[in-house]
């Protein structure tokens, strides 16, 4: 019997074409699919890109700096007064009594100069004067006499004015040998080195057997000499405080070599200038040493207590910008937008500073802002961090 043709195995064209269409729209199906995937997640990329872009900074809250101000200053410890002692006439030194450290007493004797020059000089200048005495009693003498004989008419007139003018010069003459012993009577004092006031030897630079030399421009103090019961403290205040700082106030200051102790001075006047060099004004306080605690030369550091400034704002070191036309802040605008405000500093005090203008405590600052941040940005403020449980709750912003 012939083979039968298997008809479960024959497909009519139809059928062929149905099952040809169905492929074709499930693989439409699946580009589309995937197009559809693709743009999507191009979308999703484009979108976190863009968020991405949008920097993220931190908002810090302003204080103002309404209470009372205050400002340290370095000073200069001084003695009320300070006599550097030289020597008036030269010689060797004898001798001297004081060190440093000693206190002294006005007029107590310091040193003593050998001046054997000196000491000739007013020996000759002595003798000087006894010949002068006695020339010019000579011609008193003989000017007497001439006047007994011009009224005998005994002599012309013109001798006896001659006479009585030469005896007019034996008076000059003895007249300047008086006051060249004088003078020279007056140096042989200035052996004896005396202090001038009382007070405490701060230096002494000369020994025994040195020569002294006055009035040369080399020449070094013998002592120095000072009155330290009473101290000056000399402070430069910055120009934009003199206003301020005014005769009277009281300021504390401290020394290292007393920590944790402070003293006061009163301001007893300033320099009532300006120093272009420095824009600094020159004041002037003095407190009393009874106990000599303090010394001369010392450093301090002063501080003075000043009335409150309104208007003064305090800002973080790190939140400004220094751009061509001077400091500015970055802030957080309508929209999150940037702003740039210039600010006026006008205390720089380290970690913070103070601004005079340009800010109020309502603006949101940022800090640490980019050097690429530019007006208009779009910025997200970033969410407050807090710390762990434990160690305290501290939020910043």
């Amino acid at each position: 019997m012939p083979d039968q043709p298997d008809r479960s195995r024959q497909i009519s064209p139809r059928r062929l074409k149905i099952v040809g269409v169905v492929v074709a729209g499930l693989a439409l199906v699946v580009i589309a699919l995937g197009v559809i995937s693709r743009v999507s997640a191009d979308q999703k990329v484009g979108a976190w890109t863009n968020a991405q872009a949008i920097p993220t900074v931190k908002v810090i809250s302003l204080n103002a700096a309404v209470g009372p101000q205050t400002l340290d200053l370095p000073g200069n410890v001084q003695a009320f007064n300070t006599a550097p002692i030289y020597a008036r006439v030269s010689g060797y030194l004898r001798q001297w009594y004081v060190d440093i450290g000693a206190p002294v007493k006005a007029g107590q004797i310091l040193a003593v100069i050998d001046t054997p020059d000196l000491d000739q000089q007013l020996i000759q200048a002595k003798a000087d004067l006894q010949m002068a005495i006695a020339n010019q009693r000579l011609s008193a003498t003989t000017a007497h006499r001439w006047g007994g004989l011009l009224a005998q008419d005994a002599v012309s007139q013109q001798d006896a004015d001659i006479k009585n003018g030469d005896l007019a010069a034996k008076n000059a003459m003895v007249a300047a040998s008086r006051a060249n012993v004088a003078r020279l009577e007056a140096m042989e004092t200035f052996k004896r080195i005396t202090a001038p006031f009382d007070g405490v030897v701060t230096t002494r630079s000369t020994d025994i057997g040195d020569l002294i030399s006055a009035g040369v421009p080399t020449a070094t103090p013998l002592f120095t000499v000072a009155d330290e019961s009473r101290l000056r403290l000399y402070v430069r205040a910055p120009q934009g405080y003199s206003a301020a700082i005014q005769p009277g106030m009281i300021a504390n200051f401290t020394v290292p070599e007393y920590p944790g102790r402070s003293f006061t001075a009163q301001l007893a006047t300033s320099a009532d200038a300006i120093t272009p060099q420095s824009g600094t004004l020159l004041v002037q306080l003095q407190t009393e040493n009874a106990n000599r605690a303090l010394k001369a030369g010392d450093y301090a550091q002063v501080r003075f207590s000043l009335p409150p400034n309104h208007g003064i704002i305090q800002v973080p070191a790190t939140t400004l910008m220094f751009r061509d036309t001077g400091a500015s802040v970055a802030l957080v605008g309508a929209g999150g937008r940037v702003a740039m405000k210039p600010v006026t500093i006008v205390r720089d005090l380290g970690t913070t500073v103070e601004v005079a203008s340009g800010l109020t405590p309502a603006d949101r600052v940022i800090d640490n802002p980019p050097d690429s941040l530019r007006v208009g940005d779009q910025v997200r403020i970033a969410a407050p961090a807090v710390r762990a449980a434990g160690a305290g709750a501290h939020v910043t912003g």
